[in-house]
């Protein structure tokens, strides 16, 4: 076993101590066995004593080494991006609801959900609304809700009675505790301001909200959820991170999109995957070609848990082009 490397770990550090006295004991015993010949019986004993308790110790470091590398696949941890589309009022309005929906299953699963940042829009709903989620498996259970989100439905102030198209996209983004991303300092733009609450109002008078630019990429970032300017930047930071991740995954994903059969996606923003239709009462996941009802119940997170598992179980090939509009 590895000892030096077990150390740096602060899981295995004890494991990989305990390794080293038994390993120390284990050699003054044999050199006293050889030095005392009628130790011999008495030493062969404690010998193999020792030898369970390192095989004991090497089990316990290969479990914990197999729990790091599939939290290095599926984290416990990610940000959720929701944002509203085409359709102006009803796309904010759509992304409200579905930021309620993934809050009460995310409760029902019983992580914790903490918001980062939102900007309501006028009439009510979110231009677009961040949240930090962390829990057992919620990566693995959330990760193929990337994409676009499609409502059909009469908005409330449609007088023809019209069904408006309006769309969302939602972004998964996991926080994972080794990335391939290097950022340089001198890259960022750093800027700060006062927390806004509902209404626009300042909630803070203390410029905590922190925001920043990737200058590179074009990407931005914006947290306000804790009153320390400091942990909004950690936070900011963390969040930065997971997009550069997810956008270097995402180019690298489509060098294989000729390959793409049999898969779920690519984990694109862009790519519509789901559409809920409120006249039909039907919602369509269009990778996988499976319809759902009861959107009302579905939007209230009781049943959504429904087409997330369906998803993450799925075994079967993907269609290609995805479901029609009607059906």
């Amino acid at each position: 076993m590895d000892i030096a490397k077990y150390k740096k770990n602060h899981k295995t550090s004890y494991l990989a101590e305990m390794y080293e006295k038994l390993e120390k004991e284990e050699s003054d015993l044999k050199a006293l066995m050889q030095s005392d010949a009628s130790m011999a019986e008495l030493g062969q004993a404690d010998l193999e004593n020792i030898a369970a308790q390192k095989k004991d110790i090497e089990k316990q470091v290969e479990a914990i080494e197999a729990a790091d590398k599939a939290e290095e696949e599926f984290p416990n941890e990610l940000i959720m991006e929701i944002r509203a589309g085409a359709g102006g009022d009803e796309a904010a309005l759509f992304a409200e609801e579905l930021a309620t929906m993934y809050r009460m299953y995310a409760q029902s699963q019983g992580w914790q959900v903490s918001y980062l940042d939102e900007s309501k829009a006028d009439v009510g709903g979110y231009k677009e609304v961040s949240m930090e989620i962390h829990g057992r498996e919620v990566y693995k259970k959330l990760r193929y809700e990337t994409g676009v989100h499609r409502v059909q439905r009469v908005p409330a102030t449609e007088k023809m009675g019209r069904v408006h198209t309006s769309t969302v996209s939602i972004a998964i983004l996991p926080i994972r505790k080794h990335t391939n991303v290097e950022i340089n300092p001198a890259d960022i733009e750093l800027e700060f301001s006062r927390a806004g609450g509902k209404g626009g109002q300042n909630v803070n008078k203390v410029e905590t909200a922190v925001r920043l630019f990737h200058k590179p990429t074009g990407l931005a970032v914006r947290v306000t959820a804790e009153r320390s300017q400091l942990k909004n930047r950690e936070k900011a930071m963390m969040m930065l991170t997971a997009m550069l991740q997810e956008k270097k995954d995402s180019e690298e994903a489509a060098k294989f999109a000729a390959n793409k059969k049999g898969q779920l996606g690519t984990g694109n923003r862009s790519e519509k995957i789901r559409t809920y239709n409120f006249p039909q009462d039907r919602i369509t996941d269009h990778r996988i070609r499976e319809n759902w009802h009861n959107i009302e119940t579905i939007l209230s997170g009781e049943k959504i848990g429904d087409i997330i598992d369906t998803l993450a179980n799925w075994k079967g090939e993907v269609a290609e082009g995805g479901a029609d509009d009607d059906e």
